[in-house]
């Protein structure tokens, strides 16, 4: 005879228990998701500090101008005019920001010195006749420039290439007394204003997390007031190359 089945009996489920280890769980979870967003604002945080966005700083070094001359020969003689530019001091104080990890705005103040001389020569058949007469000449541009990058924000060494359009006022003054001869010599004060193109190659080195050093070389071309003192009028633009050194400041 098979002995009576018994019949298997669990213990009841603690419901309060099992709401518990639910509710603790979620907790963790929300704790798990809480940590996690604190920690991506606080790297995110110190990306943009380490990365900072704006910036000044300034250069300075040397500038060049383009020469000019013209000729001119007729049946009745030869004019020939030309200047000659010296090198000079130029300065260049900057205020940017990057908008991209590549890509950076720049508003820039520039200003450079340089001497020239302006020389006439004119033969006719009642004989030569000439003037040197040397000047001061001044410029003060403020320009806008956008600088591609081609290494990300944290690199040590960041080279760029940049390009802006302004405006420049030109200024020159006599420096001394002509040289002349059966010639009359252009001795006014030159004021005028013109609309400049500038291109520049450059390259920033960080010291730290404030500090950098640059280098950059830059052309600008604009019309030129100069060369329409001569006589004849030269027909080149002006064109001022600078080499320039200094510092920049992340704020």
């Amino acid at each position: 005879m098979n002995p009576p089945r018994r019949s298997l009996a669990f213990p009841p489920v603690n419901r309060c228990r099992y709401d518990a280890i639910r509710s603790s769980s979620a907790r963790m979870q929300r704790m798990v998701i809480g940590a996690a967003i604190v920690s991506c604002l606080a790297t995110t945080a110190a990306e943009a500090q380490q990365n900072r966005r704006v910036f000044v700083g300034a250069v300075a070094g040397v500038s060049t101008l383009s020469a000019d001359a013209r000729s001119a020969i007729t049946s009745d003689g030869a004019d020939v005019s030309l200047y000659k530019p010296e090198n000079g001091p130029a300065l260049n104080v900057f205020l940017g920001v990057h908008v991209r990890e590549y890509v950076t705005v720049q508003a820039n103040y520039i200003w450079n010195r340089n001497n020239l001389a302006l020389t006439s020569v004119r033969s006719t058949a009642l004989g030569p006749s000439f003037y040197e007469q040397p000047q001061t000449s001044s410029q003060h541009a403020i320009v806008g420039d956008l600088l591609v990058y081609f290494r990300e924000q944290r690199s040590v060494v960041r080279p760029y290439l940049s390009a802006g359009v302004g405006v420049v006022r030109l200024e020159t003054n006599p420096d001394g007394p002509a040289r002349s001869r059966n010639a009359v010599p252009r001795a006014e004060m030159l004021r005028a204003t013109r609309a400049t193109l500038r291109v520049a190659v450059g390259l920033d080195l960080r010291l730290g997390q404030r500090w950098s050093v640059r280098y950059s070389f830059s052309e600008s071309v604009s019309g030129n007031p100069i060369s329409a003192q001569l006589s004849p009028p030269g027909q080149r633009n002006l064109a001022n190359f600078q080499n320039l050194f200094g510092v920049v400041y992340a704020l």
